[in-house]
């Protein structure tokens, strides 16, 4: 089994990165919140990977971190009628702190609003993972840039900046996406308070 990979990067869209290595191009699929935190091509990059085997194919996928390999890899071998794009298409639109903290409190609507996913899905994601979703640490590392850092934010930092921008207003995906891209701005630690100061301007 790969369980990662490093390598140059070679180019990279929202969804896909070709990574080389030893005079190989490997094309790995991506969400678009691993997408986010990828270096300019050329530079060095590591991926937590896994791969799925079927009989005509086989697919890589790539994570930043390995919380949110395992947490796709849950989704897939669990949960009735989610298969890897849909898995993918999730973990774009949310980022894992949102999904984890959507699914132990049974929140369907805001996993619902995911394209592609719709009420039913929704519901079967909360029944089958929420007794499996645990509080994730917030000292996962990502390790993109060849080597490992700290997580731009805590798990509960991130969930109250997101909160605090729902309650002014924000759809929860939309102040999701505002919050990650705050932490990637502002690097690893920054308060609730930065982040929702970042995210607003």
């Amino acid at each position: 089994m790969i369980t990662s990979i490093q390598g140059t990067l070679v180019s990279a869209t929202p969804l896909h990165a070709v990574i080389e290595l030893n005079g190989l191009g490997y094309e790995v699929n991506i969400p678009v919140t691993t997408a986010e935190k990828l270096p300019d091509p050329g530079a060095t990059v590591k991926l937590h990977t896994l791969v799925i085997y079927r009989e005509d194919s086989q697919t890589l996928y790539g994570f930043a971190t390995p919380a949110e390999r395992d947490f796709f890899r849950l989704m897939i071998e669990h949960v009735t009628g989610i298969g890897p794009k849909s898995a993918l298409t999730i973990m774009s639109r949310l980022s894992l702190p949102l999904l984890e903290s959507a699914i132990r409190m049974g929140d369907v609507a805001t996993l619902a609003k995911c394209p592609g996913i719709g009420k039913k899905t929704a519901e079967r994601l909360v029944v089958e993972l929420k007794a499996k979703v645990g509080a994730s640490s917030s000292s996962d590392s990502i390790a993109v840039g060849g080597s490992e850092a700290e997580a731009p934010a805590g798990e509960s930092t991130h969930r109250d900046a997101v909160a605090a921008l729902v309650a002014l207003g924000y759809k929860a995906a939309d102040a999701d996406q505002a919050v990650r891209r705050a932490a990637l701005a502002l690097g690893g630690g920054a308060t609730t308070e930065a982040l929702i100061k970042k995210a607003l301007n």
